[in-house]
């Protein structure tokens, strides 16, 4: 009895099509997604940043969503651009030399729902991490840029879909 009230629960809060157990709450009639190239507008230059951050987007959306991806014309289309990649001094010794620094990426996102303009959003998203100031940026770049693009999406998706 207990499984058959379990199932009817489950079966109920998702044949809305609102809200799904993944945590996003899509309208049922929203069936397609548009995720351009995530354009590099940043001074400082990180070759491969854009097309990171554009997959993970697309891989965070097609994992956790039912929407079908497509080129243009999605009913959601999330356009994304890096707009800030800097480092800076975020700690500094007795001698005022730098113990620590920080390396932030900010990105501008326009995410249009042509279904219901009423959760669009237009927003900037930052995410940093630190790294001893001893070791250069180019011998961490990699490692550091993967663990701001999972933040960065995550706070994005959860900002889009999620509506958190």
């Amino acid at each position: 009895m207990k499984r058959i009230a379990l199932i009817l629960t489950a079966v109920l809060a998702t044949a809305c099509g609102i809200y799904s157990f993944t945590g996003t709450s899509i309208q049922a009639d929203v069936k397609t997604i548009t995720i351009p190239y995530v354009e590099y507008k940043a001074l400082r230059v990180n070759p491969s940043l854009s097309n990171d951050l554009t997959e993970a987007l697309k891989d965070k959306f097609r994992k956790l969503t039912r929407l079908d991806e497509v080129d243009m014309d999605g009913d959601l289309e999330l356009v994304c651009e890096v707009t800030g990649y800097d480092v800076k001094a975020t700690a500094i010794t007795a001698d005022e030399q730098a113990a620590q620094n920080r390396l932030t990426v900010t990105v501008k996102v326009e995410f249009s729902n042509h279904k219901y303009p009423e959760d669009d959003v237009s927003k900037s998203f930052s995410a940093y991490e630190d790294f001893d100031a001893m070791q250069s940026l180019d011998a961490v770049e990699g490692t550091l840029c993967e663990t701001i693009i999972e933040k960065l999406v995550e706070d994005i998706f959860n900002a889009t879909v999620a509506q958190w």
